[in-house]
């Protein structure tokens, strides 16, 4: 079984937490192979110095919506103060900082540009370097495997889903992209150190590493769930139904206007490969069209080694909108900018759609990026 960082932490004895006072940034879902929570290893250990909490988006706890500004806390167990990084601040403040030595994290990306989790990472990495604090990052696996795919990143509409030019799928580790990210685009870069994970190769995805499944945020219950998510996040841009709310999020799109029957023969005769599209009809309980009786689909995964997500769901989306054309349509923009063009990372996507162009020449292009960043990532690989 692969071991993470906190495990090989532990068997380090927590050596290179000798003499530092210690903040950490991390989640309930961070765990060891016991599935005992990275906090409580830390917090309990008379070998360890801890003096703060930092929270990600969902909260410390890992409970609240997406979206849902999370307020500065106190962890009841320890008396430790939790600043929320998703709050009334983005970047950890001088403040927050005084007195540590390090920022500890310790948090599971799902190896998808959208994650919020990864762009927090860089704001610490941005504060630690100019208040010179140390930054040990436990790696973990990414669920997805090392294989770069994806749409890139204009920097014009760069934002919490996405902070710098990587690919939708980057193919990293939180520590290697970190690595990348600190030394090519944080104008202060940190002290940086990452305890690797041990046994994992960019060749595995999460099912091969023996390690179990610990949603790291409400709406990422299981493994199959980060699967669909490159391309299944994308319907968050549009009145569909993500199927937040429901028991399949990420895996299910509808609205109350969709015939579910007719849309899944529609997607069935388009023959994508490595998925099946059924029927389906659900009432969510938050999130779009709560309450409310949806018809939509559900996309059951088949073939993980041909299945490409972003080309099915743009699909999805283009499929819906020429059934539904008087209901599809597109979040309203905010700050001047689509949701949806922040996912993707350009307009230009949306407006190919909505001219009926292929996926094929929505994609043109990305190959070349994908094969540029699959070099420029070499130098701060950690595995094989």
């Amino acid at each position: 079984m692969v071991k993470t960082g906190i495990d090989v932490l532990q068997k380090q004895q927590f050596a290179p937490l000798k003499g530092l006072a210690c903040g950490l940034f991390t989640n309930l879902a961070a765990c060891d192979a016991n599935f005992t929570p990275t906090y409580r290893i830390l917090t309990e250990s008379d070998r360890v110095q801890m003096r703060a909490l930092f929270a990600p988006e969902h909260g410390f706890a890992g409970s609240a919506p997406e979206g849902a500004h999370i307020a500065h806390d106190t962890d009841v167990r320890t008396g430790l103060p939790v600043h929320s990084l998703y709050g009334s601040s983005l970047k950890p403040t001088p403040e927050m900082l005084t007195g540590l030595d390090a920022i500890i994290c310790d948090i599971q990306d799902v190896g998808v540009r959208y994650y919020t989790f990864t762009w927090t990472l860089t704001y610490i990495l941005e504060a630690a370097g100019q208040e010179g604090i140390r930054v040990i990052i436990l790696d973990r696996p990414n669920p997805l495997g090392g294989e770069v795919r994806g749409a890139p990143l204009d920097l014009k509409f760069s934002s919490l889903v996405g902070r710098f030019p990587v690919p939708t799928r980057h193919g990293m580790t939180i520590g290697e992209l970190a690595g990348m990210i600190n030394a090519q685009w944080n104008p202060h870069p940190a002290a940086l150190t990452v305890i690797p994970c041990e046994g994992w190769q960019h060749d595995l995805i999460w099912d091969q590493t023996g390690l179990g499944w610990v949603a790291p945020s409400p709406n990422m219950p299981r493994f199959q769930t980060a699967q669909h998510y490159p391309g299944s996040c994308l319907i968050e841009g549009t009145i569909l139904s993500e199927g937040r709310g429901t028991t399949l999020p990420f895996q299910i799109t509808g609205a109350p206007f969709v015939d579910g029957f007719a849309t899944a023969d529609a997607l069935n005769a388009l023959a994508f490969r490595g998925v099946r599209f059924q029927p389906h009809y659900f009432q969510p309980t938050a999130g779009k069209w709560a309450g409310m009786r949806c018809g939509g689909v559900q996309v059951h995964l088949l073939d993980a080694a041909v299945y490409d997500p972003l080309e099915v769901w743009l699909g999805v989306i283009a499929t819906l909108r020429d059934l539904y054309p008087s209901h599809f349509a597109w979040l309203p923009p905010h700050n001047d900018t689509y949701h949806f063009d922040r996912l993707i990372g350009s307009d230009q996507p949306r407006m190919q759609i909505e001219r009926g162009e292929t996926f094929a020449a929505i994609s043109a292009g990305w190959a070349d990026f994908v094969k540029d960043f699959h070099t420029q990532r070499g130098p701060y690989l950690l595995y094989p």
